[in-house]
């Protein structure tokens, strides 16, 4: 029988190197930044703008793109492969950029254990909330030049540059309109169907959190992710939906101290998530009501966040999203089982169990 134990701590091992090296690395290339960085000298403001940039950056996160991209590269070669460390850059930059002005969107008070940038400034400036307003946005802007900047710097050949670029700018501008969805979502009377949901979690995450990573870590070990995009997007899509359902999820019934923000936020947020879309769709009456007048109101109690999820619960609606999860888990998986032919079977391993792995995080 196969090593599967020996299998899983191989791969455990590999995947937090990945992570090791690169919080080295991020934390090397924002202490380079003063001396690469053409900054005004004026004023304390844009020193502060890369400070919190950086705090933010550094403050943890799972790392996942940067993964992927490693083990997208390994699919083709297990030799070394230039552009990959920019290419790494690039991505958690974008994502900065994204946490940045999702947390100003949200209005969330924390993020990763600390304050959200916007935050940050609202604190510094609180007679002046315009003031906090504009630096949150012009610090996520500046996130996202600095994360196109940092590509346009790989050290790889001009037309693996380019499409390299081509391939994360798709991202950024594909993230950016899914955010647009999902405020649309979220302020339309009728509850949005199964497909509005699965738009919002492909194009809010998965082009850049999955499709981005696959595309340049293939690019950058002389793959043609071009030959099998029909592919490659749906097994994005398929995690994306899965890692969004485990976050809507987890958003009612993780434990908050582990995911650095409280429970409850989507709801008292107003977010017409899978999660609270189910809820809505499955309720009447008296239980129907409670999640209503709980959607949308900040001042929502735990006692009430407690309620709605004892009734999610009774009633089968986390049982049935946990089933969603895994029935996305496996049609992800089959995707990946067919590209054992082409490619390196060792990083196709990795590639089947990361939708079951996203299944069982915690955070």
């Amino acid at each position: 029988m196969p090593d599967t134990d020996g299998v899983t701590a191989s791969l455990t091992a590999r995947l937090a190197g990945h992570a090791q090296s690169f919080e080295r690395l991020f934390e090397k290339y924002f202490d380079s930044l003063d001396g690469a960085l053409d900054t005004p000298s004026y004023g304390r403001f844009t020193p502060e703008c890369l400070e919190l940039l950086r705090e933010l950056s550094l403050r943890g996160g799972k790392r996942i793109r940067v993964v992927i991209l490693h083990e997208a590269a390994r699919l083709v070669t297990d030799g070394p492969v230039a552009g990959l460390d920019e290419a790494a850059l690039s991505l958690e930059l974008l994502h900065t950029h994204g946490l940045v002005h999702d947390d100003l969107i949200d209005d969330s008070p924390t993020r990763r254990g600390g304050p959200s940038t916007y935050h940050a400034y609202r604190e510094r400036f609180p007679g002046r909330p315009r003031t906090a307003l504009a630096l949150t946005v012009l610090a996520g802007d500046l996130a996202l030049a600095l994360s196109l900047r940092a590509l346009l710097d790989a050290r790889v050949s001009p037309p693996v540059r380019q499409a390299m670029t081509e391939a994360h700018t798709r991202a950024a501008a594909e993230t950016i309109l899914g955010q647009v969805v999902d405020l649309e979502r979220d302020v339309t009377e009728e509850l949005p169907d199964t497909e509005v949901l699965h738009q919002v979690a492909d194009f809010k995450s998965a082009r850049y959190s999955l499709l981005a990573p696959l595309e340049l870590g293939l690019l950058a070990a002389g793959g043609q992710p071009a030959h099998h995009e029909g592919e490659l997007r749906r097994y994005a899509r398929l995690v994306g939906i899965c890692a969004q359902l485990r976050d809507d999820y987890l958003d009612l019934f993780g434990d908050g101290t582990e995911m650095g923000k409280p429970t409850g936020t989507d709801i008292r947020d107003g977010k017409r998530s899978y999660l609270v879309t189910a809820l809505l769709s499955s309720l009447k009456g008296a239980e129907r009501a409670v999640v209503e007048n709980a959607l949308g109101d900040p001042a929502c109690t735990a006692a009430t966040i407690a309620t709605i999820r004892e009734i999610a619960e009774q009633r089968g609606v986390a049982a049935r999203l946990r089933a969603r999860m895994r029935d996305h888990a496996e049609q992800a998986a089959l995707v990946a089982t067919g590209w054992r032919p082409r490619w390196r079977s060792e990083a196709v391993d990795f590639f089947e169990r990361l939708p079951r792995r996203s299944v069982e995080r915690s955070r």
